[in-house]
């Protein structure tokens, strides 16, 4: 059997990682990320009852926060498992009053918890199959061999609200393909007389949808924190490493809206619009 492996770093990650390091570090939390794909796992059989994306997305997004700038653009606090660091509080302060006499009003035990002046939301908005699909074959004396491939795509939203005013700060959506692809060869030939040679072997290889589903929450955050920087909420320390990750993030990953594409448009509905 195959030994347990350490997950390696995407692509995105590193994105994550070499991004300059901000002014100040934010304080953060992550109540969860949903699924609301509401789609099961395909199946060409028979209809599974599971889902067809992870349903473990925050702590992916939880380890996304902390990779930013190598663990220096976002400090996350614990709002999954509240209930869980709340409950070992009390025990602490309980344990600390039995055998020590403390009162629950003058222990120094704990310090006040660390309070988060920004919440990041998230969820998975979609899961799209069959978006693209394809294949090619040949076959010559019996003998032949064809490929096919498949495109899944999975859509996932993220978003920065303010606890003090309830205001959505920053919204960031992004979209991972997840491909298949199968090799099929076989054989069907007569080699002699009444002597039938037929063989087949083939290979097929699934894109995990899990990997998927985490490079995409890495690129929403990746957006986000650029995105927010050019809003002005934060900013880098560094500006002139921060205006080449912008100059950089818009040339590769953002599609800006043609300054011509309004010349096709009819003049009626834009002075409809206008009125």
């Amino acid at each position: 059997m195959a030994e347990p492996v350490v997950n390696p770093r995407t692509q995105t990650e590193y994105a994550l990682l070499w991004l300059p390091k901000p002014s100040e570090q934010i304080p953060v939390a992550v109540y969860g990320v949903s699924d609301e794909t509401g789609a099961f796992k395909p199946s060409d059989t028979v209809q599974t009852l599971s889902r067809a994306v992870t349903q473990g997305a925050t702590p992916i997004l939880i380890k996304a926060l902390q990779d930013a700038g190598d663990q220096s653009w976002f400090k996350v606090v614990e709002r999954e498992k509240l209930d869980n660091l709340l409950k070992e509080r009390q025990i602490i302060l309980e344990m600390r009053q039995r055998y020590l006499g403390e009162s629950a009003k003058d222990s120094m035990a704990l310090p006040a918890l660390l309070f988060a002046g920004t919440l990041i939301e998230g969820a998975i908005t979609g899961y799209d199959t069959n978006t693209q699909t394809g294949g090619a074959g040949a076959r010559y004396l019996g003998i032949g061999m064809d490929t096919q491939y498949r495109e899944d795509a999975v859509s996932v939203y993220l978003r920065a609200v303010s606890v003090k005013t309830g205001e959505v700060l920053i919204s960031v959506s992004t979209e991972q393909r997840v491909a298949s692809v199968a090799w099929h060869a076989n054989a069907f030939k007569y080699v002699a007389y009444r002597e039938l040679l037929e063989a087949e072997a083939g290979i097929t290889l699934n894109q995990p949808r899990h990997l998927a589903v985490r490079q995409a929450l890495e690129k929403a955050v990746y957006g986000m924190i650029i995105e927010g920087v050019k809003s002005g909420l934060w900013k880098f320390s560094d500006p002139a490493q921060g205006q080449a990750a912008i100059d950089f993030y818009d040339a590769n990953y953002r599609t800006e809206f043609p300054k011509n594409a309004l010349e096709s448009v009819p003049k009626e509905l834009l002075q409809g619009e206008q009125n």
